[in-house]
């Protein structure tokens, strides 16, 4: 009989031990963050920041990297200002800058205004839009500063690639379609 009574204790336990027991989480965590994730709002308040969230305004007054910010403003007397300025990279690397606009153009531009600067890109050419001229039309009268602005702010239903390329790359594009111009009208 005492034998008996040791296996029902026995049993018993094994019973308790195992009804209590939840095979979806494990019995210790080392490192319980690494097992549960620890969710946050995106604008709402964070703890590791006292009175702030974490998708923030950036402060007033200040620039982002690799942007500087344009002096014409975006009007048509803005337009005919931005028809004399002249393009503020280096001289002495026009291949290079060409090569980079070259590569920016082909991601951004050709879409709509062609490889070669034509307006037959394959949007165009698909019937998606329509009216993109070339930049060869002489009526547009196209300078490197019209064609930054043109990036920079965006004109009819061109929108602008402000947000999508720093300062330095919207002059280099600027400069390719320069180039572009001057081969279609050889």
């Amino acid at each position: 009989m005492n034998s008996f009574n040791k296996i029902g204790f026995l049993f018993a336990l094994v019973v308790l031990v195992t009804s209590c027991q939840d095979d979806s989480v494990p019995n210790y965590q080392y490192m319980p963050n690494m097992y549960v994730p620890v969710g946050y709002e995106a604008y709402g308040e964070a703890d590791f920041l006292p009175n702030q969230s974490e998708a923030m305004v950036p402060p007033a007054n200040t620039i982002n990297r690799g942007w500087l910010p344009y002096e014409i403003e975006n009007s048509p007397e803005g337009k005919e200002m931005a028809r004399l300025q002249a393009s503020p990279l280096d001289s002495m690397n026009t291949e290079k800058n060409l090569a980079k606009g070259g590569a920016l153009y082909t991601i951004y531009c050709a879409i709509c205004h062609g490889d070669k600067g034509d307006g037959q890109g394959t949007l165009v050419k698909r019937e998606k839009i329509l009216g993109v001229p070339s930049y060869a039309d002489p009526v547009r009268n196209i300078t490197v500063g019209t064609a930054y602005y043109t990036i920079h702010y965006g004109l009819n239903s061109m929108g602008s690639y402000a947000s999508q390329m720093n300062t330095e790359e919207m002059w280099q594009v600027s400069e390719y379609v320069m180039q572009l111009k001057q081969d279609l009208t050889k």
